[in-house]
């Protein structure tokens, strides 16, 4: 065995003081219009091989074709994995323990990275069937579903 020295890790502490903005573009804002106006997810199919992503997105991935047909999905689907988040840090989006999980939501091709609620931890499965919980105020954001429960 050579006594080869260690492989140096270098890190960096960076502080920001700003508020980032981004512009949603045209293709991901209809999809964010259609969850705070009508409380409906929206998936966009690929012209070539049909593949219906969610959330809508401007290029197949598989085709490299731009995409523009929007196709309304449900708001239900099949929980495909999922991770109970046990520590706690102050930018995530609620206090642990909580579950993120994969949905792929009847229509969809794609799965949507989402909160799943209304279930004990312990009892989360994959392959469950869940629905998404809207929440009352909706700004045209990801987090206007609140998260999906248990259907």
């Amino acid at each position: 065995m050579t006594n080869q020295p260690k492989e140096e890790i270098l890190h960096h502490e960076r502080v920001f003081d700003t508020v980032f903005t981004y512009d949603a573009g045209t293709i991901r804002s209809k999809f964010l219009i259609g969850l705070r106006d009508n409380q409906k997810i929206m998936g966009i199919k690929c012209p070539q091989c049909k593949k219906v992503y969610v959330p809508a997105r401007t290029t197949c991935d598989s085709c490299f074709i731009n995409m523009s047909e929007f196709v309304e999905v449900s708001n239900e689907g099949t929980l495909t994995t999922f991770s109970v988040v046990n520590a706690s840090q102050e930018y995530y989006p609620v206090k642990s323990p909580f579950i993120y999980g994969i949905i792929k939501l009847d229509g969809a091709d794609t799965g949507l990275v989402h909160l799943i609620g209304e279930v004990d931890p312990d009892k989360v499965k994959t392959g469950m069937r869940v629905r998404a919980v809207y929440n009352e105020k909706r700004s045209g954001h990801i987090k206007d579903i609140k998260y999906f429960k248990p259907a």
